[in-house]
């Protein structure tokens, strides 16, 4: 048995996939399944530059963006995190605008 699987390999056989007859001819298909696959296919293709127009558009990459951050900023280690960064600084020009005065 695995003899006859080697040799047939060896012969260039190829596997059918779908509907096949019992000599191995692939058996004709209905025009309507052939219109309804290509119009699945058409769905599909539609789909797939939909979302690739979607993932290259700057619009949508700047609204990604936008609610990514806003999600960010939520946590509060973040929050704490710019408000220590603003509190620095504002201590920072402070410090600049004083030291100009007295020197």
């Amino acid at each position: 048995m695995a003899d006859q699987e080697s040799r047939e390999r060896q012969r260039g056989a190829v596997e059918v996939s779908g509907k096949a007859a019992a000599n191995g001819r692939v058996a004709k298909r209905d025009s309507d399944e052939i219109v309804a696959e290509i119009e699945r296919t058409r769905q599909n293709l539609a789909r797939t530059i939909d979302s690739l127009a979607d993932r290259v558009s700057p619009a949508s990459n700047v609204r990604r963006l936008r609610g990514r951050a806003a999600h960010e900023f939520s946590r509060p280690e973040v929050r704490l995190a710019v408000l220590a960064g603003a509190l620095a600084a504002t201590g920072f020009a402070v410090y600049r605008i004083w030291g100009r005065r007295r020197g």
